[in-house]
Parts: structure tokens; sequence; C-alpha cells
């Protein structure tokens, strides 16, 4: 399996891909994509998320993932800043959809309580232990480290639920006998 974990943002969208192979993880790459407004463009919110749409579609084409998940959005005090987060998540829900993913959606808590073992984990912390999990990872960037986290918890959860299933299933055949 390909994971690549999205961690949204409208001037910086993190992204990570990981190879899963059973329980061993490897890291494929890391980056981030920018919407920085140029100064003839400063405000232009439909421009910004366009070139996010552009640069994640490339990330997808290039390193084809098989799976994707990206973390939701909390609601600070600012509601027109969340309100532009949500549109860049928007962007980052879609791209793996148009190639035909099923997205898996982390809370920040999640992430970091799978990645560090606490839902209250700091960003260093949080880049420390992907470090450990993916050893001679080159990260880019706070962005790109938090995407790689979400791209190991989903693959984690994945697991997960593939042995629960897999143990379901003895279940029932031994019940069925």
């Amino acid at each position: 399996m390909r994971v690549i974990g999205i961690d949204p943002g409208l001037r910086h969208l993190g992204w990570g891909v990981i190879d899963v192979a059973g329980s061993k993880l490897t890291h494929v790459a890391n980056g981030i994509c920018h919407s920085q407004p140029s100064a003839q463009s400063v405000g232009d919110l439909a421009r910004r998320l366009l070139l996010l749409h552009e640069q994640l579609t490339q990330v997808m084409q290039t390193y084809r993932p098989t799976a994707a998940a990206v973390e939701t959005t909390f609601v600070n005090k600012d509601a027109v800043a969340t309100l532009k987060l949500g549109q860049a998540r928007g962007i980052a829900l879609l791209v793996p959809a148009q190639a035909g993913l099923e997205v898996g959606e982390y809370a920040p808590n999640a992430v970091k309580k799978t990645v560090v073992g606490v839902g209250h984990a700091q960003k260093d912390q949080i880049d420390h232990m992907v470090r450990i999990l993916l050893p001679g990872v080159v990260i880019v960037g706070p962005d790109a480290a938090d995407a790689l986290a979400i791209a190991i918890c989903h693959a984690h959860h994945q697991q997960s639920a593939g042995r629960f299933n897999a143990a379901l299933e003895r279940a029932q055949t031994v019940a069925a006998q």
C-alpha cells in the first residue's frame, strides 16, 4: 500500500508519501505545496486554491498513492481563517478523490496519539517520532512532517482494521461449522 498524508493549509499544504508492507514503513517523498499570493493577486482566494490543486494533482500523478488521508480542521477563534482553511481542506479531499481514492480523515489529536503516543504532542515531538519511524528521512518542513504523521496514522488504522476484519472472518467461519 502506498499512502499519501495531507496536512491542509492555504499557504502551505504539506504532503508525505510512504510505502507500507506489513508493519514496515518506508519513506517515499514529502513536500509542501505553496500558494503564497503574488503582489498582483493578494486576496485572490480562487487563484490560490487553483495553485494548490495543480501542485497536489502533480504529486498524485508522480507518486501514484493507493490510499490517502487528510487531517480534519479544528475550529479556532478566527472564523474567516477557519473558513479559508476549510476551503484548502476541500482541495486536499478533492484531489485524491479525483484519483479514485477513498480518503481517511483524522483529527489532529488522533494523529498525534498514534505517532507520538500523546494526543497533545508538540510539533518537534511529531517531527522526532516521524524521523524514528522513517529512518533516514529528510523532512522539508513542519507541514511535511505533519503530513507524514497523517500517512503513518492512516497506515496504522488500516492495518488494525485489516486485523479486525480477519479475526471477524475467522470467528464467523468457526461459528458456521
